[in-house]
């Protein structure tokens, strides 16, 4: 994202997760340490033990969502699999059924795009990334579909950057997804039906 005002917020993001994925996965560590010298599993354990894992993938997620990208990187399938299934495994499922590499910052769309889905299924229900480099299409299937008006018209709608302070910091990726997308020289298209469907 080139607007001056949001490189500088990804940058920050970025430096949050760089800073804090070493000592969460330090915690991480040191449960496992303390496993090995015979400290029983018992339940205190398991909840801080899930409690790190699920900050580690959350933090990786972000990482990718909300830091700076450049054009030049790109990446691998398996790697953006395995960030959300260590982030989406309670209520909400997050199926990525992409195979070829994703450029970064289509990567970084992919990502903003889920946290707009999920917003469709609180309830629970499941994601799914499907395409590829050439077209990105985000699904959302669940008991019951809620979409907010005010929050999906800010991807139909361009916003600059000034607007932001409007949107609720929990909505951010309805603002940030479409500056993005922008640049890309894409469109986002919304089908609202059984299932919601994000293409771009």
């Amino acid at each position: 994202m080139s607007q001056p005002n949001l490189d500088l917020s990804a940058l920050i993001g970025s430096r949050i997760c760089h800073d804090l994925i070493s000592p969460v996965g330090a915690i991480a560590n040191g449960l496992e340490l303390l496993g090995l010298a015979g400290v029983p599993d018992g339940p205190e354990m398991s909840l801080v033990a899930d409690s790190a894992a699920h900050a580690s993938a959350r933090l990786r997620f972000f990482r990718i969502a909300f830091g700076l990208s450049s054009e030049g990187q790109g990446l691998p399938s398996g790697e953006l699999a395995e960030v959300l299934s260590g982030l989406y495994r309670g209520k909400i499922a997050c199926e990525w059924d992409i195979a070829e590499p994703l450029p970064r910052r289509l990567a970084q769309a992919s990502f903003l795009g889920i946290l707009c889905a999920e917003q469709a299924i609180p309830h629970g229900g499941t994601l799914r990334v499907s395409g590829g480099a050439g077209r990105v299409r985000i699904t959302a299937t669940g008991a019951r579909l809620t979409l907010l008006p005010e929050h999906w018209a800010w991807l139909g709608a361009a916003q600059d950057a000034g607007h932001l302070v409007h949107l609720p910091a929990a909505q951010v990726q309805f603002a940030l997804l479409p500056a993005l997308l922008a640049e890309l020289g894409r469109t986002p298209e919304i089908d609202c039906g059984d299932a919601l469907s994000l293409a771009f």
